[in-house]
């Protein structure tokens, strides 16, 4: 364990953690909403320090980011925990439990991970992903800055809900987030997250105005936030608070967790990908099968700039610097060699 950032002493020996907007007063021997962040003894620990469920070297596709070195590969690693509570949860096996009910976590600190990280041929860096890796934030501020020490990229798969001092901090080591946007209302993600999307939105605003690189996924839920009217919405929004360059990712919806809803149709990733093409230049259909919903084309001359099947990429007319090579338009897709 270690100590953790972002609380003040409360009392009784209640200590109130500052790091996400819910703000937990947890007592002494408990944990957060998080599950990993807890008081013992009028001390908050980050309970889950180093500890790592999960570690793989993964195209950077599978992120997803697509406009973030296409076709490279990246070491991605995961811990338990999450701030949020979404009843679809995807990856509850490791998202919706504490480190004691996880049979096999690995320790690995930031000097080891930097190590990792540099020894496997043709990564690009580390992903912090799998669960939320927001409520690591003292591995995260220590590992990044190694990692972007040995000439790496820090890569961050986030729900975005999270306090804007702590993101403050993260943003200088964070070459590219990916920030999963799960529905539109308030009342979405009060009923379906025990969360709120206000947060989020000022996460994403916050990350736009600095020199991340910025892609967004939205999980198609049915009934819960494929409606038309909310979904527009959350495109007018995009569109207007981020730029009409921003990636979308559009993802089908698994019954997972504790909600059992059949899988999203396809019907509806179409009808609603078609839609977020009128407003947004880079819109994708992830985990499902639909042709020519995962390739890229320039905005300027239709020209076919990347090709993918699954996480299989082919670069066409793309050109170093992000330009198309056909008519010059600055893509905004980030391409090169890392050390």
């Amino acid at each position: 364990m270690r100590e953790a950032s972002y609380y003040t002493k409360y009392h009784e020996g209640r200590v109130q953690c500052t790091l996400c907007p819910h703000h937990c007063i947890i007592r002494d021997g408990a944990r957060g909403i998080c599950k990993v962040r807890k008081n013992v003894g009028s001390v908050l620990y980050a309970e889950s320090y180093g500890l790592f469920s999960a570690i793989h070297l993964d195209p950077v596709e599978k992120k997803p980011l697509y406009h973030f070195y296409p076709g490279q590969m990246i070491l991605s690693l995961g811990s338990v925990g999450c701030n949020l509570s979404c009843i679809f949860c995807q990856n509850c096996e490791i998202s919706q439990v504490t480190v004691d009910q996880h049979p096999e976590l690995q320790m690995l600190e930031p000097e080891k991970l930097a190590f990792l990280s540099r020894r496997q041929p043709g990564n690009i860096g580390l992903a912090y992903t799998y669960n939320e890796p927001a409520i690591s934030f003292e591995l995260l501020r220590e590992t990044a800055p190694l990692i972007r020490s040995q000439g790496q990229k820090n890569v961050m798969i986030t729900n975005g809900f999270i306090e804007s001092e702590p993101l403050k901090e993260l943003l200088p080591f964070i070459d590219a987030f990916n920030v999963d946007l799960k529905g539109f209302t308030e009342a979405f993600y009060r009923r379906y997250t025990r969360s709120r999307l206000a947060p989020v939105l000022q996460s994403l605003k916050q990350i736009r105005k600095s020199d991340a690189h910025l892609e967004v996924t939205n999980l198609i839920i049915p009934g819960a936030n494929d409606d038309e009217s909310m979904f527009r919405a959350m495109i007018e929004w995009i569109e207007g608070e981020l730029g009409r360059k921003t990636v979308l990712h559009l993802s089908r919806y698994f019954p997972r967790y504790k909600m059992n809803t059949p899988p999203t149709p396809s019907s509806t990733i179409i009808r609603l990908y078609e839609l977020a093409r009128e407003r947004l230049d880079y819109v994708y259909a992830g985990n499902i099968e639909i042709p020519d919903t995962q390739n890229t084309y320039c905005p300027g001359c239709h020209s076919i700039l990347i090709q993918r099947t699954g996480y299989s990429v082919k670069i066409h007319a793309l050109q170093p610097g992000g330009l198309c090579g056909i008519c010059g338009y600055h893509t905004g897709i980030i391409t090169g060699k890392v050390a």
